[in-house]
């Protein structure tokens, strides 16, 4: 992580070229954990009246993140029924219930990595994430109490090879380091599959190609959006492929150096409300 950004907007020169540019936006995709949330894992109050506004104008709001679909629809209540979403890490995109993408796994792959996981000597949980719901075989309080902050709809399941859904992510939550430990022991998987570390604990494993970036490229497709109407926010390296989906490329305070080295601007931090406060700049 780095903390060499500015703490505030006023301090960011940058973004003094952006105002009066509002009108041209057409679409916010923001991260949520480290982006959006503050540190309590809450929205901030201030994002639901830039809600109704971006609403009013016919700004598209995205919530993009690694997160479950459900539980991004339960976070925004009914606000959330108008809204897009890109899920899952990119693997699913969504328009209220109406589905714009998905990507499948092939299941041989998904039990081979289950049975591949099971074996780790350093302690990790699976989590697979399905269409209709996401699932777990690990059931101890630590880790049920990790996956349910994610996943809204979640089943314990005797045996996650046996699960009949169609799976569009494999997470595993690492109870260290997951960029130290879990990441390179799924290395060897990159030569066919997308693995990326979306939070300190936490690797995704998906299809190839398939990321918060290419989803986001779909969404903007399918909305009839441009790059450059479009503004995003992230801070961890599952939020590095939107950087260059955008004109308009945050990166927090609090980011990532991989992430900051590729976003055009900065933004305070998650415990500043930096989304909140660049949007407020954006949109006046």
């Amino acid at each position: 992580m780095t903390d060499s950004f500015p703490a505030a907007v006023d301090d960011l020169p940058e973004l003094d070229q952006l105002d009066g540019l509002g009108a041209d936006i057409r679409l916010v995709a923001v991260d949520m954990d480290g982006t959006l949330l503050d540190e309590n894992g809450r929205v901030p109050e201030g994002l639901w009246p830039l809600l109704d506004v971006m609403a009013a104008r016919g700004i598209h709001f995205a919530p993009a993140s690694g997160r479950q679909y459900a539980t991004l629809r339960r976070e925004f209540g009914a606000r959330g029924d108008a809204m897009v979403y890109i899920a899952e890490n990119g693997t699913l995109v969504m328009r209220g219930d109406v589905e714009i993408s998905s990507e499948p796994m092939d299941r041989a792959f998904v039990d081979g990595l289950v049975h591949d996981v099971r074996g780790f000597a350093h302690d990790v949980g699976v989590v697979l994430c399905g269409t209709r719901s996401a699932y777990i075989e690990r059931t101890d309080h630590a880790f049920r109490t990790e996956a349910d902050k994610y996943y809204a709809r979640l089943e314990e399941v005797e045996d996650l090879t046996a699960v009949d859904d169609t799976i569009l992510k494999v997470a595993v939550f690492d109870f260290a380091d997951a960029e130290r430990e879990t990441a390179p022991a799924l290395a060897r998987h990159r030569a066919t599959h997308q693995v990326v570390v979306s939070g300190h604990h936490w690797v995704d494993v998906m299809n190839r190609g398939v990321s918060k970036g290419t989803a986001l490229g779909r969404l903007q497709d399918s909305l009839g959006v441009t790059a450059a109407q479009t503004a995003v926010f992230g801070d961890y390296l599952n939020d590095l492929e939107m950087m260059g989906a955008a004109d308009y490329s945050f990166a927090m305070a609090n980011a990532h150096p991989d992430v900051a080295a590729a976003a055009r601007f900065r933004a305070p931090s998650n415990r500043e409300h930096g989304v909140v406060r660049v949007l407020e700049r954006l949109l006046t």
